[in-house]
């Protein structure tokens, strides 16, 4: 599989102008930072749901899944049944 990180990157670059979407630490906060706005955040959830088929459901949108590139990865291989949850 390719490296979930970096295509979180490259999307948050492409999507929403990031240039420096290289630069976001694995565990920098997307709300904290002020990086995505609750649009962006629906906009990833849809990337995310697409990009590697998954449903997130309600009551998994939440930070702890989706608030840094460490917490996406995590959550994406939960879902797919990469890792114990």
């Amino acid at each position: 599989m390719q490296d979930i990180i970096a295509e979180v990157r490259a999307f948050l670059r492409e999507n929403f102008m990031l240039e420096d979407a290289v630069a976001i630490e694995e565990s920098t906060s997307f709300m904290e930072n002020h990086i995505l706005d609750s649009t962006g955040f629906m906009e990833l959830i849809m990337f995310i749901e697409e990009r590697y088929g998954v449903k997130v459901e309600d009551q998994e949108m939440v930070p702890e899944n989706f608030d840094s590139l460490r917490n996406i990865r995590g959550y994406v291989e939960r879902k797919r049944g990469l890792v114990a949850a």
